[in-house]
C-alpha cells in the first residue's frame, strides 16, 4: 500500500492562519530557516566513509526541531546499544519523522548493526529493540536535557 500525506500541519479551522503551505514550498519565504553550517556534526566528526545525516543541530530549537532532536538522539541510542548489547561491533541508528506526528513515534526507527564474529542477529535483535523503545519512551526527558545543554552539538 502507498500512503501520501499532504499539508499535514494545515488546520482548516484557523482559516489563513492555519495554512502551512508556502508559495515556494520552502521555509525561506517565511524567515523560518536557520543558517548554520552543514559541516557541523553533533559528534564533531565529518566521517565521509560512514553513514551520517545532513542536519546541523546547532542553533535549532531543542524541544520542537525534530531534525536536531533525532540527530542527537540517534547518537545517544547508538551509544546505549553499543554499551548494553554484547556482540555489537558497530551500530548506526536511523530515525525519520513525519510532519504532524509526535516525536516519540518516528516513521522509521531502525538499527544497522555490524556484529562481532560468531554473533547471531537473533541473539541481539530484541535487546536492540528494547533500547530503542526505552529511549523513545523517555524522549520528553531527553529534550529537556537537550534544552539544558547536557548534550553537546558542536
Amino acid at each position: 500500500n502507498i500512503y501520501v500525506y499532504f499539508n499535514t500541519l494545515d488546520d482548516p479551522t484557523r482559516g489563513m492562519d492555519g495554512i502551512y503551505t508556502s508559495v515556494t514550498g520552502t521555509s525561506a519565504e517565511d524567515a523560518d530557516s536557520g543558517e548554520v553550517g552543514r559541516g557541523n556534526r553533533v559528534n564533531g566528526v565529518i566521517a565521509l566513509n560512514r553513514p551520517m545525516g545532513t542536519e546541523a543541530a546547532a542553533g535549532k530549537n531543542p524541544v520542537s526541531h525534530v531534525g536536531k532532536i533525532y540527530t542527537v538522539l540517534s547518537h545517544r541510542i547508538a551509544n546505549e546499544v553499543y554499551s548494553a548489547v554484547e556482540g555489537v561491533k558497530e551500530v548506526y541508528i536511523w530515525l525519520c519523522s513525519q510532519i504532524g506526528q509526535p516525536i516519540d513515534e518516528p516513521k522509521i526507527a531502525s538499527a544497522q548493526l555490524i556484529l562481532e564474529p560468531g554473533v547471531n542477529i537473533e541473539k541481539v535483535n530484541s535487546l536492540v529493540k528494547e533500547v530503542i523503545d526505552l529511549e523513545l519512551a523517555n524522549i520528553n526527558s531527553f529534550t529537556t536535557d537537550l534544552a539544558e545543554g547536557k548534550y553537546r552539538v558542536w
